[in-house]
């Protein structure tokens, strides 16, 4: 089966048929970082992981660029809250980022660029637009530079809109525009209200990028002027990806062949964000769960599905993976198998993780049968398949990115294991004494600590319960 994915634009799932054979080139608009990540911000972080994963399990050459953006008007704003300089909050705030996908396991892109860095290639897109009369600097002496969409007859082709149809741009004083829907390529610096140092010189005076340019000049310096497939979360859809597109055609370039957005996580039905006060912060949730659990409540899900955040789901999530890890370290497998043709077909259906999951799920559920009627070898052929299978959904329990214990953290788990090991034996020898009661509070006693119990035919085996640290 053919790796087929939806496509925005189309509003339809098609074969994913890569400009060069074997290469795929993948741009992903990463976070403005304003502030600290939350559940909402890394949800499209590990989708498109989960996608360049899955493109090289199928043999292609990925180029993935994922970008920064480290200056704009909310960047701006929350370091003058704080008193600090603008471009050492947007660093700050940038570690952030990179510890939440690192605690996630979201692997880093083939290269990561940084708004900040590319303004030339930006001035250079901007010029070329006034050039074939798609841009223009009002003369009011503000140094803003607009896109006319009246000059592109596509202007609403990616989100199928009409141009009268759309609300104007907010993103610049209003005045200078021929059209309240143009929006703006570069912004003039405002002296009295910006700080110097968020501008740079251009021919327009000086001043910094408007937010839609910066993605089309990333894309283009790394990618080339035509690549596979943009992503982004549904969001972004409009104005970003829209303006996008328009000037990175109009400027002469076909950009992307197929866009994907990932849907958003909310809570009580609304997008999660900052502004509504309901975000969840990547630290805050990792101090009940794994990063592994809460990578796996989120790749359960289909990447276009909204998802409404909670607790008991993610309870339930963290529960679900302590089962396939139990099932593991029964086997004692640490070796990848092949992948189920079942699971296969799923992830080529449009990155179909639901209903790979569920693949998953039967494997380590039959394997558990198999262990239980002892038929180890079987078993162990199922354990091959689920690691395979974690594997592609960046999941593997024993990938180093978890934070494999060594040092300290190895020798206290030996220390555990030593010690629950002895009141193990002891609960064994209180059921064969027939002491039942004596059996039960050891057992409670082991609970009570946070470890759950597995029985099973080669003995008993034990494992931290969900939520245990």
């Amino acid at each position: 089966m053919t790796f087929r994915l939806y496509d925005t634009a189309t509003r339809e799932v098609r074969d994913f048929v890569p400009l060069q054979e074997g290469k795929a080139g993948l741009y992903v608009c990463g976070l403005t970082v304003q502030s600290e990540p939350h559940v909402g911000h890394v949800r499209s972080g590990v989708n498109f992981d989960v996608l360049q994963r899955w493109l090289r399990h199928l043999g292609y050459d990925v180029s993935f660029i994922r970008n920064v953006t480290d200056i704009d008007d909310k960047i701006l704003a929350k370091a003058e809250a704080l008193g600090r300089p603008w471009y050492a909050h947007a660093a700050a705030m940038k570690r952030e980022l990179d510890k939440a996908y690192a605690a996630l396991n979201v692997a880093p892109p083939t290269y990561e660029p940084a708004a900040t860095g590319h303004v030339p290639e930006m001035i250079e897109i901007i010029e070329r637009l006034i050039a074939l009369d798609h841009a223009y600097a009002p003369e009011d002496g503000t140094g803003d530079v607009y896109f006319d969409v009246r000059s592109w007859p596509q202007y609403g082709e990616l989100t199928h809109q009409r141009i009268d149809d759309m609300e104007a741009a907010g993103d610049a004083d209003p005045r200078g525009k021929r059209d309240p829907r143009d929006f703006a390529l570069w912004k003039g610096w405002k002296k009295d209200s910006e700080p110097e140092t968020a501008s740079w010189p251009s021919p327009w005076g000086r001043g910094r990028p408007g937010w839609h340019i910066e993605c089309s000049a990333m894309a283009g310096k790394y990618l080339g002027p035509a690549f596979d497939i943009h992503g982004g979360g549904v969001d972004l859809r409009f104005p970003h990806h829209e303006n996008e597109q328009a000037q990175s055609r109009a400027a002469g370039h076909p950009f992307a062949s197929y866009w994907m957005h990932n849907a958003w996580i909310t809570t009580a039905g609304e997008k999660m964000s900052k502004s509504l006060g309901n975000s969840l912060t990547i630290p805050a949730v990792l101090e009940t769960y794994r990063g592994i659990e809460l990578r796996y409540y989120l790749v359960a899900a289909h990447y276009r599905s909204h998802v409404e955040f909670s607790f008991e789901a993610l309870d339930e999530a963290a529960v679900g993976f302590r089962r396939i890890e139990n099932f593991l370290e029964r086997t004692a497998v640490t070796v990848p198998g092949e992948l189920p043709q079942t699971f296969t077909d799923a992830m080529n259906d449009d990155l179909g993780t639901p209903a790979a999951v569920a693949v998953l799920y039967d494997a380590v559920r039959e394997g558990n049968r198999l262990l239980d009627g002892g038929d180890a070898a079987q078993a162990q052929v199922r354990a091959g398949s689920v690691l395979a299978m974690l594997d592609v959904l960046g999941l593997n329990p024993a990938d180093p990115a978890w934070g494999t214990a060594s040092g300290d953290d190895q020798q206290l788990t030996e220390a555990v294991d030593v010690l629950v090991r002895g009141l193990l034996d002891r609960r064994a020898q209180a059921r064969a004494d027939k002491d039942f009661a004596a059996a039960d509070a050891i057992r409670d006693q082991i609970k009570a600590a946070g470890i759950a119990i597995t029985d099973t035919p080669d003995g008993p085996t034990w494992s931290l319960e969900a939520g245990t640290k």
